[in-house]
């Protein structure tokens, strides 16, 4: 079983944008001869219709809204 990353934010690209400079960051800190390195990463968003899957660095961009049934 696998884990994800996960940080959460307001809004906006600038905020995506630290979102990911966080994640990677975070990233790089695991020591992998210890664990595994994550599934997944993702941004929760508070804002935004669609979530979708950045296509330079894999990383799943996902309003809150998308998560409800």
């Amino acid at each position: 079983m696998g884990y994800m990353d996960l940080e959460i934010k307001l809004g906006g690209e600038p905020l995506i944008n630290d979102g990911v400079k966080t994640l990677n960051a975070l990233a790089g800190l695991i020591d992998t001869a210890r664990m595994k390195v994550p599934t997944f990463k993702m941004i929760l968003m508070a804002t935004g219709e669609y979530a979708y899957r950045r296509s330079d660095d894999g990383i799943y961009i996902v309003p809150i809204g998308c998560l409800k049934q």
